[in-house]
């Protein structure tokens, strides 16, 4: 197995920001399709949930099967359901999303990329059994793509993706009431991209059940003509938005009237889909990469807002160039981020989850202990290359408790939507250890 061992086993960071990672436990689960990056997207919402002392992990075999597992957090046993369910797992967009709602039924979508809504929950709760494939709404749901689950304080919960396709789509929201089991559309065209462009976007709830949302434009296909980045936000569960200014957006949102909280030409290898966050105090946090005017390196970007206006941080250490033009799922040097926040002292702490070639293609986090300070220590997870990961991690868990679990798997992406030879990997979780900091939410 060429990621990480297959046995359990403890990796101490010595030195990372303070210690602030103090320790890494790898918890092994299966093995699973590693052909190409499906089973790694980031744009997995999610690919590891918990509900209570509960936690589920989702993926796909090398037949393609979507398979099922969950674990007491306190133990390492898992217990794993291979469902009838199957996805052309030749095609990196096809990604498996599961939540757990607030009674425990497990949600699942599978297998898309512009056809029909394939979506299935569990027939009880904390069931890996699934029921037979069920529409949500029946609006808007024969061209799919990119479906995200979110959870909502109350409960229930949001499912977002795309209607249409790249270049040329609209945002579409679901959400699900508990208590009558049901899902209702709340908006059919969040983001209009008016039949020339679509919104790519990355979204967030939290603590408070804030919604937020940010998105890049594209132009066409071609991952090159991504360009700006904006930004939306809702308190009533999703049916009204607003700007950063509480300036109510009229809907759909469109290239005229978003707000724009950084301005990023096209071709400045500016990726999309990444990922956000916010505080406890429910300021956001942006997470993305792009190169600037001059400059031929991409780097990571973070694009936040904790006072009257939007800071771009620069984070600067990388050092190679590459390019993304092109169409379809590529294979790049670099993953995208997933980043997190938490207090340390009063201060507003981050941590910034990637895989880099400069660094051998580990699992490694970029740590700032003040995110005023722009200093950076960075350390690697694993001891080994992890392919063409991407960082996906457990939201609920990090929300309710600030313990931070990934779930990582040796991948390998061929060019413009391409497999590989690669063989089955093994699927493990790692379960990073946060020292105790003084101001950290704990419960």
């Amino acid at each position: 197995m060429r990621f990480l061992s297959t046995i359990f086993s403890v990796l101490v960071m010595q030195s990372l920001s303070a210690q602030t990672i103090q320790s890494v436990k790898i918890i092994p689960v299966d093995t699973g399709w590693a052909g190409n990056a499906v089973n790694t997207v980031i744009f997995r919402k999610n690919a590891i949930c918990t509900y209570h002392q509960t936690q589920f992990v989702a993926y796909y075999n090398s037949k393609g099967n979507v398979v099922l597992a969950k674990r007491k957090l306190s133990s390492t046993h898992w217990s794993i359901t291979e469902t009838p369910y199957t996805g052309n797992i030749k095609d990196a967009h096809r990604s498996i999303s599961i939540i757990a709602d607030g009674k425990g039924y497990l949600h699942v979508s599978w297998n898309h990329h512009g056809n029909i809504l394939h979506y299935a929950k569990s027939i009880a709760p904390e069931s890996l059994v699934l029921t037979k494939e069920l529409p949500m709404t029946g609006s808007a749901e024969t061209n799919v793509t990119y479906p995200e689950f979110y959870t909502l304080p109350n409960g229930g919960l949001l499912f977002l993706y795309r209607d249409g396709q790249s270049g040329k789509g609209n945002l579409v929201i679901n959400r699900y009431n508990i208590n009558i089991q049901q899902w209702t559309q709340l908006h059919q065209n969040l983001i209009d991209g008016e039949g020339k462009r679509n919104a790519y976007w990355q979204a967030f709830v939290d603590v408070k059940g804030t919604i937020h949302i940010s998105w890049v434009w594209r132009e066409s296909p071609d991952v090159a003509s991504n360009h700006d980045l904006c930004y939306a936000r809702s308190t009533d569960g999703g049916i009204t938005w607003t700007n950063s200014k509480n300036e109510v957006y009229q809907l759909p949102i469109n290239a005229t009237t978003a707000e724009y909280v950084c301005r990023i030409p096209q071709h400045s290898e500016l990726m999309n889909q990444t990922s956000m966050c916010a505080d406890d105090a429910g300021h956001p946090f942006i997470a993305t990469y792009w190169k600037e005017q001059g400059d031929s390196i991409p780097q990571y970007h973070i694009v936040y807002k904790t006072g009257g206006s939007w800071q771009v941080l620069n984070t600067a250490f990388r050092k190679t160039p590459f390019t993304l033009s092109g169409m379809g799922t590529r294979r790049i040097p670099i993953s995208r981020p997933q980043l997190v926040s938490y207090a340390v002292k009063g201060q507003t702490a981050v941590i910034l989850l990637f895989r880099d070639e400069e660094r051998g293609s580990k699992v490694s986090a970029a740590v700032c202990d003040n995110i005023k300070t722009n200093h950076w220590e960075i350390k690697d997870l694993s001891p080994n290359k992890a392919g063409s990961w991407e960082p996906m991690y457990d939201t609920e868990l990090w929300k309710q408790k600030k313990q931070l679990h990934l779930l990582v798997q040796y991948t390998e992406q061929g060019d413009a939507e391409t497999t590989t030879s690669t063989a089955p990997q093994p699927v493990q979780v790692m379960e990073c250890t946060l020292r105790p900091q003084r101001g950290n939410r704990q419960k």
